[in-house]
Parts: structure tokens; sequence; C-alpha cells
């Protein structure tokens, strides 16, 4: 089972992650943000994993360091959970529209952290969310997780709608990357023979 737990503990937050690759898209999220549980719950959803993250920390002062340090713990526990990448399909993308905005994310299992993110949202809150939030969300899970990350968001004009195709085809481009290719018979996919 491509499962795994990861536990981040800062004087600023922590962190619980328990995830399931092969999961059927359950979550329980408790981050004290409303806005994004809801955005995790996309990706557990759409991604078909079964998630569960707890997270207590600091945001007397702001979101920042919960929301970045969950990118960061998500990502620890996708590299335990995805394993030596034998027999995955190792690239993902998806493309998702929710009403007028449309966004692109795609993934490759590279082993190498990256991040490219092209989003003009429409403006800076969501509710009491700090849109920005969301780079260093993706920042953190790239650089955690080992892999080149690209997002672009091409039309919208709702940032909530804006965000929430991101997260939608974050899962589903995820989902695809980290299947099992039953044409690979367990080979690494890389001419390198890693990753």
């Amino acid at each position: 089972m491509r499962q795994a737990q990861i536990i981040r503990n800062t004087l600023e937050t922590q962190i619980r992650v328990n995830l399931n690759l092969d999961g059927s898209g359950n979550s329980k999220l408790a981050t004290g943000i409303g806005f994004f549980d809801h955005m995790l719950n996309q990706v557990a959803r759409h991604g078909m994993i079964d998630l569960e993250i707890e997270a207590k920390g600091d945001l007397h002062i702001d979101a920042h360091h919960t929301v970045e340090d969950v990118g960061i713990t998500l990502g620890q526990a996708f590299a335990k959970a995805i394993g030596d990448k034998k027999g995955v399909r190792r690239y993902g993308h998806a493309y998702v529209p929710l009403d007028e905005a449309l966004s692109r994310v795609v993934v490759d299992l590279s082993g190498r952290p990256g991040l490219e993110y092209v989003v003009d949202y429409a403006r800076g809150l969501v509710g009491e969310f700090d849109i920005d939030l969301v780079h260093e969300f993706f920042q953190g899970f790239a650089n955690h997780a080992l892999v080149t990350l690209h997002i672009d968001n091409f039309k919208g004009r709702n940032a909530h709608h804006q965000a929430e195709t991101i997260f939608k085809a974050f899962g589903r481009a995820l989902r695809m990357a980290s299947e099992m290719d039953p044409r690979a018979a367990g080979a690494l996919p890389s001419t390198k023979g890693s990753l």
C-alpha cells in the first residue's frame, strides 16, 4: 500500500498528515482555515487520495505558516508514499474549468523540485484567505515532494473559481502521474535509471 504518515512540529505549526495514494477520495481536514480545507478536499476528491490533515498553527498572526507548512508536510508524505516510483506513469496533467475559470496543472515526478506558477487572480482575498498563500502551498509541496509542477490559470474573473480549478487540476494531475502503468511492468520511467 502506498501510504504515509508525516508529523511536523515547529514553533509555528504542529501538523499531521496521513495519505493513501490508492484511496477513494475521502478526506478529514482540520487546518483551522475553512477555504484551505475546501481546497484540500478538492485534491483528495479529484486525486482519489485518502487524506487526513490536522494542523494547529499561529493563526493569530496569519495563515501563512500553516498553509506553507501543510504544503511541506503533504509533499513529504507524497514523496514517502510514492516510494521508488517504479511502474508509475510519472507525468500527469489536467485542465479543469469552473464556470468562467480555466486552469491547467502539469506534474512530473522528476525528483527535481520546481514550480512554475502563472496566475493573475481577480482579487487578493477569498473571504479572509490571502490568495497569495496558494503559491506558498504549492512551493512547499513541490520542494518536498521533489516534483516539477507547472500551474497556469488561463481565464477567470472570480478568485475562488480560479483557485478551485487549480486545486482540482492538481489532484487530477497527481492521480495520473502516480497511477501504476500496466505496460511499464515495474520499470522506472526514466532513461537515466533513477528519479
